[in-house]
């Protein structure tokens, strides 16, 4: 029988449908994926069924992102505690005893969180593009942080290219060298969800929240020196958003992280899937179970 068939479900998390998908053995060591802005879950088609043959995979969709419920901002408080806290009860819903943690982008403060809260619970991470220091922060960030310093409507209106076409688009393109490698339907699809009415006030919620993401960098840090997780990052490094030194910094608090680059940018599975999943499969070897 085929383990690494992509299930596509739904569990129901304080009063939200998360939409998830699912493959692998079920009593195979659990690798929990979480994506980041501005897509889904969607993200990781083609590196689930590697992952599967060996693996039991689960993959969520963040609340306002992908097939999850998006509740009206006046329901839900977008920030990433609460995205953390959904992902807490989604864990908790389906008794995750266990996991490995794969984080991108959002996925990574998200994620992170998870990890301060539940420490027992993870047996290693994998960080691709996925940031905790303040060194990784590249320079497309000088208008978000504008935002943070004078949380004014015209400095949160000069953010709304972010939700644009243009720049879904830049966010896959960017660092690339061959574009004809990524597909259209990944960006097309993103930018189906960010079309959506309302999403585009959800996303500029969380772009102002994630300053609070950077003041808690201390406390990742603190977590990463204390248990010394498992750890590989997997970066693209042409990504503009999280630069290569962001990488390197996770050897400072946890000497024996192993540390990969590939010649792209944010996007890094869309043109380096298969050796991103080998390196993934190597890695998880001398991950505890």
């Amino acid at each position: 029988m085929k383990t690494n068939l992509i299930h596509h479900r739904n569990l129901n998390v304080q009063g939200l449908h998360i939409f998830y998908r699912e493959a692998g053995p079920m009593e195979a060591p659990i690798l929990l994926l979480l994506h980041g802005y501005p897509t889904s879950s969607h993200m990781f088609r083609h590196l689930i069924p590697i992952l599967a043959t060996r693996y039991h995979v689960i993959a969520p969709d963040l609340p306002g992102f992908g097939y999850s419920d998006a509740p009206d901002r006046i329901e839900f408080t977008y920030t990433f505690n609460n995205l953390a806290k959904t992902m807490q009860s989604f864990i908790n819903a389906l008794n995750l005893q266990r996991f490995a943690l794969y984080v991108f982008d959002y996925g990574a403060p998200t994620g992170y969180r998870l990890a301060l809260s539940n420490p027992e619970k993870i047996t290693g991470i994998i960080s691709q593009n996925g940031n905790a220091y303040t060194e990784g922060l590249g320079p497309d960030w000088s208008p978000i942080q504008k935002y943070w310093k004078d949380d004014t409507q015209a400095n949160r209106d000069a953010l709304r290219g972010f939700v644009t076409l243009e720049g879904t688009k830049f966010q896959y393109l960017s660092g690339v060298t061959d574009t004809s490698l990524v597909a259209p339907e990944s960006y097309t699809l993103d930018q189906y969800f960010l079309d959506r009415r309302g999403s585009d006030e959800i996303q500029l919620d969380l772009l102002r929240d994630y300053k609070n993401n950077i003041a808690l960098y201390p406390q990742f840090q603190e977590y990463f020196r204390t248990y010394q997780p498992k750890l590989l990052a997997v970066w693209g490094n042409k990504d503009p958003f999280f630069l290569p030194a962001g990488a390197e910094a996770y050897k400072r608090d946890i000497p024996d992280a192993l540390v990969k680059f590939y010649d792209t940018g944010h996007f890094a599975l869309e043109t380096h899937v298969d050796e991103i999943g080998a390196a993934i499969l190597a890695f998880m070897d001398s991950v505890p179970r």
